[in-house]
């Protein structure tokens, strides 16, 4: 981990917190006096203490609320309230849970969750789970819980707009998700995780072609080219790796990769993370692909001397030189590579800051 990202502050999942609030309510269901700060014990052993912003209690039911702080990082619940409602239920009912507002509903097979069911993830249902048992066994002795456990984010319909959730099939709200209990700042794991969800989504509907995108304007103009589902649409971003690697081991018949001149130059370079941060365009490989492309030497040397990649395109494409398909084509040597041996169908389609075609590759069953 770089210095920077040693020095950002950790922050909790809405799991955690989700946790710390059922464990609130459920001390003074059974105490009749919430624990202020109440702790929770994670599942890599952390003791993280939480404040109550809210709590309440009536006839049969109990409510406790923590206001989720996540850190450094730049996460859209950053500061909303999850709250918690725990009320008994007949012996032998078990644990039940139920979404209340801002939390959503799975519709759709595929996820972790089955249809029907809130979106709560395992791990947090694990989690709150363990904790209540625990709370039984130091308050009565045993281990069971019959109770319903209601989860609500503030605030979390209206948040949810802006996931990809309504993709995925999750309406009404927000998903309680984490899997330590931990949010690392600018992490990567929440954005795989969010492609390969896109994925088993995908392949229980049973969609033959998925394409991933590196950004908005590249996915909504490969959508149009080849008419695709929403649910076909995986926003892989800078992460070409992470959804090729994924796919390799779940695959669909066709996948398409789609993105800017930029990212897919650098995917033809071999990085399967085209972050501006991993590396720069490589503007000498760049003059190679015009030279091969029937470029002379004058727009060789105008090429390596560019500033930028999209220069370096602009000057090809004056020279009547097809950059694009050569990008595109290279792009797909690198990409075929990943998922070698898995019989899918690739392509790859180069788009300009308007949504313009301006390459696309041959298809190759890799």
């Amino acid at each position: 981990m770089s210095d920077d990202r040693a020095s950002l502050k950790r922050g909790w999942t809405t799991g955690c917190c989700a946790t710390a609030a059922a464990r609130a309510a459920y001390v003074a269901l059974l105490s009749g006096e919430f624990p202020d700060p109440v702790s929770i014990t994670l599942p890599k052993g952390q003791t993280p203490a939480f404040a109550l912003a809210v709590h309440e209690r009536g006839n049969g039911w109990a409510m406790a609320g923590v206001v989720k702080d996540a850190g450094d990082d730049p996460d859209a619940t950053h500061g909303v309230l999850v709250r918690a409602t725990v009320r008994p239920l007949k012996a032998g009912s078990g644990l039940v849970f139920k979404a209340g507002p801002g939390v959503g509903t799975v519709t759709r097979p595929g996820l972790p969750i089955p249809p029907g069911e809130p979106a709560i993830n395992p791990v947090p249902r694990r989690m709150i789970r363990q904790t209540l048992e625990t709370v039984a066994q130091e308050t009565s002795g045993h281990h069971q819980v019959d109770l319903e456990v209601t989860i609500a984010i503030d605030e979390g319909e209206r948040i949810a707009l802006n996931t990809l959730n309504g993709r995925l099939g999750i309406i009404g709200g927000l998903s309680v998700l984490g899997t330590t209990g931990v949010v690392i700042p600018f992490s990567c794991s929440a954005w795989i995780h969010s492609i390969h969800r896109g994925i088993d989504v995908a392949r229980a509907r049973g969609l033959s072609h998925v394409a991933g995108s590196t950004g908005s304007t590249s996915e909504a103009a490969v959508q149009t080219h080849y008419g695709l589902d929403e649910s076909a649409l995986i926003e892989m971003g800078d992460f070409v790796g992470g959804m090729l690697k994924y796919l390799r081991k779940h695959p669909v018949p066709q996948v398409t990769v789609a993105g800017g001149i930029a990212k897919m130059a650098k995917l033809g370079q071999g990085m399967l993370d085209v972050h501006s941060k991993r590396g720069a365009i490589d503007l000498d490989r760049l003059a190679h692909l015009t030279r091969e492309a029937g470029g002379d030497d004058r727009l060789f040397e105008r090429i390596t001397g560019a500033n930028s990649g999209l220069e370096a395109f602009e000057l090809a494409s004056e020279a009547g030189i097809n950059l694009g398909d050569r990008l595109a084509e290279s792009a797909l040597e690198r990409a075929a590579e990943v998922i070698r041996h898995s019989g899918i169908a690739l392509d790859v389609m180069v788009f300009d800051r308007n949504g313009l075609c301006v390459g696309q590759s041959r298809s190759r069953t890799c």
